[in-house]
């Protein structure tokens, strides 16, 4: 678990702005290779309608193609939550499949209901989910890899330990964000920052669209010269967070 501080309103500072955004952002600290820190197209929205989601991997391994070997089926699931106050902050939950294909549903109303009782703010799993329409009304963010209508031999192997989810290796404690376009992690130590110049970016990002999306007659030229003044501007940014 990483050892940074980040306080409450970094987190609902973060909220606000899509999760591409952030990714542009921290491309700019370059502290990590660009295509890496992100899942990849395995995982999708199910509700894109939602606002972000940002939160700290609580995590756990799945399985249900058998019974599990003896005691109850969902006996760590009261572990599981009584961890997410060793986070801190609230805890995305984040499932690895282990059957491969997925055989049934990672999560339902039920247990969508507790997390979010519990103060979580989402749930990703790399394999499927069901009570769909229930879990829209709790408008409460999941990222699944398929739809599946039967919780078969569900059962929870492991909390805690590492897992990989649509390519992304995440830890307990690791700082995500997802949206419709998908869920990436950021380190921690560009947090506070990060999310500070963010709205920089943004209006940056606006010298090339007023242009394109305004009024008037568009030339190469004319586009050759905004993406030029855009790039000025990123590349500052980008120095200026890299010197610190």
């Amino acid at each position: 678990m990483n050892q940074t501080t980040i306080t409450p309103e970094t987190l609902d500072k973060l909220a606000r702005f899509d999760t591409p955004t952030i990714c542009n952002v921290i491309e700019l600290f370059d502290v990590r290779p660009r295509d890496s820190g992100y899942m990849d197209g395995r995982i999708r929205a199910n509700f894109p309608e939602l606002p972000p989601m940002v939160g700290f991997a609580a995590t756990a391994a799945f399985r249900s193609s058998a019974p599990p070997a003896g005691g109850d089926a969902y006996g760590s699931f009261t572990d599981q939550v009584d961890r997410f106050g060793d986070l801190p902050g609230p805890a995305v939950v984040v499932f690895q499949d282990l059957d491969d294909p997925p055989l049934a549903a990672t999560f339902g109303e039920v247990m969508c209901s507790v997390y979010q009782a519990f103060g979580s703010p989402g749930l990703i799993t790399s394999g499927g989910g069901r009570d769909l329409d229930q879990v829209r009304a709790l408008k409460y963010p999941v990222f699944t890899g398929s739809t599946i209508c039967s919780h078969a031999y569900c059962h929870i192997l492991h909390i805690g330990l590492p897992v990989r989810v649509g390519g992304l290796v995440v830890h307990q404690g690791d700082l995500l964000h997802g949206d419709l376009n998908g869920v990436t992690s950021i380190p921690p130590q560009i947090a506070a920052e990060a999310v500070e110049v963010a709205a920089e970016f943004v209006e940056a990002e606006k010298i090339m669209l007023d242009y394109v999306q305004g009024p008037g007659e568009k030339t190469s030229a004319g586009l050759a010269a905004v993406r030029e003044e855009f790039s000025a501007v990123a590349a500052k940014l980008g120095q200026r967070v890299r010197r610190r």
